[in-house]
């Protein structure tokens, strides 16, 4: 199935070939969240993958990085003075 999508204001035009089960999904977000077209459940779908993919502080990975980070030792920089004296501040 090919659909393609027109944006009249600031958004992209965009021909996309998906096949009957994306189609299928694509469906079911449209009717789940009442949403007007098939490129409002993908703009809805990039959102999604943006806060739970993209998002670093989502991701496991990160967690267990920062984790880490707070069990190393802290790096004594003194007072303020010191701080900016050190970095010209």
């Amino acid at each position: 199935m090919i659909l393609f999508f027109y944006y009249m204001v600031n958004m992209a035009q965009a021909i996309i070939n998906i096949d009957d089960h994306t189609k299928k999904i694509l469906d079911i977000i449209k009717t789940r969240y009442d949403l007007k077209d098939e490129s409002a459940a993908i703009e809805l779908m990039a959102t999604q993958y943006e806060e739970e993919i993209l998002e670093p502080e989502l991701r496991p990975e990160f967690v267990e990085k920062m984790q880490n980070i707070m069990k190393e030792e802290p790096i004594d920089i003194g007072t303020i003075e010191d701080l900016r004296a050190r970095y010209g501040h």
